[in-house]
């Protein structure tokens, strides 16, 4: 491997994180020792649990999972907390520019309604942006099983709240369960907000669900999109039209999409021009925050470190930074490839 440079001083954006998986694990010990939460083994061991969730079962497992880590969310200083510590992790880790991804119906039973729940995670963000220096921004997710008026007032929220930060709307939960097309109204009302239509996709569903987002929802990102792969005419679709996939080696691998690293369809992408934005999913379940995911795609597929730049580059395009912040960010990403390994460059780490 001719490439030694470090990936963690490589600037990058961060497009697919989710809200309580960003959690660090310790910050969630010690939220559950405060309210009384019994953590099963899968999430106290720190040990990272074994899921497979290609099946029915093993999705239901993922998801309480998932549950009792959100539940240890109960007042703003929690919120407060998560964000600015996923801020950190983000900086530590090359990051320049993250859009964080959140469901805040989900989060509202604890925090004093819908609009208190947005505010209180608005102004989280807005407080670790300015706290690290990342810049930081919201993408407000539906939830594809529940019912699709709760999407359509997501929407409306979102777009009310575009000024606080919000930049997208996305669509959560297993693609398998529902139609993209029930959404439709949903997402033409974050479009028309101004908002990028950005649900997920081409996970645990096959090429056809990637085809019904950009056809229902005219998805201008694919949260994953992977099973791309397995058409060629839609990764051709895909290059011409600029969608940027979200992908999550780490997720994908721990999730039961692909067997290994070497199988997630990284280079398959790349190869056919679609933009691609690395992202770490859900840390607090698979173990690994962003760089690592651009030390897989280096170690388990031969990327260079001027395709490793170039991976960069195209989470920038894809994300919904200001002009001028990605002009700074990109200019970063070449002084990180001109600079001879292990000498300083004039990216900020």
């Amino acid at each position: 491997m001719e490439s030694v440079r470090d990936v963690r001083k490589l600037p990058k954006a961060h497009l697919h994180l989710h809200f309580t998986g960003s959690m660090r694990s310790d910050t969630l010990l010690e939220l559950a020792d405060r309210y009384g939460v019994h953590l099963p083994d899968a999430l106290s061991s720190g040990l990272h649990p074994k899921l497979r969730a290609t099946d029915e079962r093993g999705w239901f497992r993922f998801q309480r999972l998932y549950d009792i880590a959100r539940s240890c969310l109960r007042a703003p200083e929690d919120i407060r907390r998560l964000v600015r510590e996923a801020a950190e992790e983000d900086v530590r880790d090359g990051s320049r520019w993250l859009e964080i991804q959140v469901d805040p119906t989900s989060y509202a039973p604890r925090l004093g309604g819908l609009i208190p729940a947005l505010e209180i995670i608005l102004d989280a963000v807005e407080s670790a942006s300015r706290e690290t220096g990342l810049g930081m921004r919201v993408l407000v997710a539906a939830n594809r099983v529940k019912h699709p008026l709760d999407a359509r007032t997501l929407a409306r929220l979102a777009v009310r709240y575009a000024d606080r930060g919000i930049v997208g709307f996305g669509l959560s939960n297993d693609e398998r369960r529902g139609f993209a097309r029930d959404f439709d109204r949903a997402f033409a009302i974050a479009r028309r907000g101004g908002l990028l239509a950005a649900p997920h996709g081409g996970e645990l569903a096959g090429p056809d669900s990637v085809a019904d987002c950009l056809d229902d929802l005219r998805a201008g990102r694919i949260g994953h999109g992977v099973r791309a792969a397995e058409d060629p005419r839609l990764l051709a679709r895909l290059a011409d039209q600029g969608v940027t996939c979200e992908v999550c080696p780490a997720s994908n691998v721990a999730l039961g999409v692909y067997d290994k690293y070497e199988d997630v369809p990284v280079r398959t992408l790349f190869e056919a021009g679609v933009p691609m934005a690395l992202g770490a999913d859900d840390p607090l379940l698979f173990g690994s925050r962003l760089a690592a995911q651009y030390e897989i795609v280096r170690r388990h597929h031969g990327f260079t470190d001027a395709e490793l730049a170039e991976l960069a580059r195209q989470s920038v395009r894809g994300s919904r930074a200001p002009e001028d912040v990605r002009r700074a960010i990109l200019a970063d990403i070449d002084a990180w490839l001109a600079a001879e390994p292990g000498e300083p460059h004039g990216a900020a780490a």
